[in-house]
């Protein structure tokens, strides 16, 4: 039966991707990372933009189980139309009509694709999640934080933050070769996070399979629904596409690991301002 809400297709998707193949593979990508594109193109628009032929599109829409490509794409169109799109709508025109002029150019250029980043990231995370991430986060007796390349200054800014808080926080940076060592240290009551994006690296989506399969909660911060560390997760916060590969921006990755640590902050303070509970003179709690 074919998904009904923007939520249910977007399990679709991921759950169909692996076996689809890789031209159908690419629109569901589009699809996942551009669905506001997708709500509102027409079959050759959006077949164009996602780079394959219009009739791929079709093909894509009944593997889903549709009777064709509009009736998937009214899925899209009431998951926009339920969000208030107007102020990204103008973002997204502005940066589909602006070319940068000179050094002001580019920085208008930035700041608009990462208005428009943020607000795909407001529509992406789930409070649920949030909620599960920050209970995992406070429960752990050591917090383990792992990313490679373009995803490190997230790892290295929640080590530092964390910290702060005076949580048990290890940045795995792996400088020396030390990394399986590091890893290897990782106890059953501990917790893993870590982040990374397309392309992914394979040192961090090898050691979220391992600390997964050793039992050890992992939390991860990734950009897609078909990320190779979301098996492994017990949370995974999808971001999106974000911004062109070109100049991949960290403005939702960072906002989303400070909502993190602030959403841990009030939990920690939530829980030392409850009374203790009273004692029997045996010890037992009253």
């Amino acid at each position: 039966m074919a998904a009904t809400t923007f939520e249910e297709l977007k399990d679709a998707i991921a759950g169909a991707y692996p076996a689809l193949p890789n031209q159908l593979q690419r629109i569901a990508r589009f699809a996942l990372d551009r669905p506001n594109e997708l709500a509102l193109g027409t079959v050759a628009a959006v077949a164009e933009a996602a780079g394959v032929q219009p009739s791929a599109m079709i093909r894509f829409a009944n593997a889903l189980d549709y009777g064709g490509f509009s009736q998937m794409q009214q899925v899209f169109r009431e998951h926009l139309v339920e969000r208030s799109t107007s102020y990204r709508d103008r973002i997204a025109q502005l940066r589909r009509n602006s070319r940068p002029t000179g050094e002001g150019g580019v920085l208008h250029q930035f700041v608009s694709a990462a208005v428009a980043e943020l607000g795909q990231l407001d529509d992406n995370i789930r409070q649920p999640d949030l909620h599960s991430a920050v209970t995992l986060l406070c429960r752990a007796e050591r917090v383990h934080v792992l990313a490679q390349r373009r995803a490190f200054p997230i790892a290295a800014y929640l080590t530092y933050a964390l910290g702060q808080l005076e949580l048990r926080t290890q940045l795995l940076d792996g400088i020396g070769g030390m990394l399986d060592n590091g890893l290897r240290g990782i106890a059953p009551r501990d917790l893993l996070l870590v982040a990374s994006f397309h392309s992914y690296s394979p040192e961090v989506v090898n050691a979220a399979g391992a600390a997964h399969g050793r039992g050890v909660p992992v939390i991860a911060i990734t950009d897609s629904a078909f990320s190779p560390l979301k098996p492994a997760a017990r949370v995974c916060f999808e971001l999106g596409g974000g911004s062109e590969p070109a100049f991949r921006s960290l403005v939702a990755p960072l906002c989303l690991a400070q909502a993190l640590v602030v959403n841990v902050g009030h939990r920690l303070a939530e829980a030392a301002a409850r009374p203790a509970p009273k004692r029997r003179r045996n010890g037992a709690a009253s």
